[in-house]
């Protein structure tokens, strides 16, 4: 197995003429193979949060994988926005188009897998969605990660809160505990497992100390939001999902306050038809470190039924 590696691809900013941003990714196992699975994180997070699930599919591919992890724009290694307003849908679907084609040049494309938690999902949908865009090949499997084509008001509420707010912690330990106050819904972890999570979420601090990965900006597009813009999203990211031709696998945590029961019982009777798997005990958003989470993405990724 080869990896991890950090690499960049160079994407265009879509609010600023001529500006581009650097987008980082972390790759795993065979740089030349031609199946790839691209797994995308939510809104606070970095691809690194895919560290245990990668590892787990290299161990069970059937066949040369590669699996790519991109940090998307105003994340992780990635670049920072000059304009805060395009940390949105459009701008992340058009970094992850650029990054499939530069994958597809360094080595051809076949099979395409996607797994997005959260946001990660939102992309994935309108990737799957819009049969417009200039993909390598369509994606054939699709995991959706605790989220739909509705987002409960709610959770945008609470994810308002504390998105964006500065922060500096003294220490790993101080920082772990104040990222599970406000994600103790991603259910039971291990203290070693909460620890793995949280030390890609921090960056040193040039005050002492540390601070979180991302651009504080990156709230600013949600806390515009309202319920009315909300309302009219919803029928965009419904009319995307609708056209989904990829099989879907929808994960959902059986305590979600993001992904109602209601909508992810709809989204098995329209569109893809996504078979839907609760977690019990985990709220949003199952983190894919549990072994039994990891096995049910694992076995629909490697079904050889079409």
């Amino acid at each position: 197995m080869n990896g991890p590696t950090l690499e960049h691809v160079a994407c265009a900013d879509l609010m600023v003429a001529g500006a581009t941003h650097r987008m980082a990714y972390t790759q795993w196992g065979d740089a030349q193979a031609a199946h790839v699975v691209v797994c995308v994180h939510g809104l606070s997070r970095q691809g690194r949060d895919f560290d245990a699930l990668a590892l787990a599919l290299l161990e069970q591919a059937p066949a040369p994988l590669r699996v790519v992890c991109p940090d998307i724009v105003g994340r992780g290694e990635s670049d920072w926005l000059l304009d805060p307003r395009a940390y949105q849908l459009p701008q992340y679907v058009s970094d992850l188009v650029t990054l499939l084609d530069a994958l597809h040049r360094q080595a051809p494309i076949a099979v395409l897998d996607w797994v997005g938690t959260s946001m990660g999902g939102l992309i994935g949908m309108a990737v799957c969605g819009r049969h417009d865009l200039p993909l390598p090949v369509a994606v054939r499997r699709l995991v959706l990660n605790d989220v739909g084509p509705v987002v409960q008001w709610a959770a945008i509420e609470r994810i308002a809160q504390y998105l964006g707010r500065g922060s500096r912690f003294a220490t790993l330990d101080e920082a772990a505990d104040a990222l599970w106050a406000i994600s103790s819904s991603f259910g039971p972890h291990t203290r070693a497992q909460w620890l793995d999570l949280c030390r890609p979420m921090l960056r040193p601090d040039p005050l002492g100390g540390y601070r979180l990965h991302y651009d504080p900006a990156i709230a600013l597009p949600l806390r515009a939001l309202t319920p009315e813009a909300a309302a009219a999203a919803e029928a965009v990211m419904w009319a995307l999902f609708d056209a989904i031709e990829a099989r879907t696998l929808l994960l959902r945590g059986a305590e979600s306050d993001l992904l109602a029961r209601e909508t992810a019982q709809a989204m098995g009777e329209r569109g893809p038809r996504a078979r839907c798997v609760e977690f019990a005990g985990v709220g949003h958003a199952p983190t894919l470190v549990a072994d039994d989470q990891r096995a049910v993405v694992s076995g629909f990724l490697f079904d050889p039924e079409p």
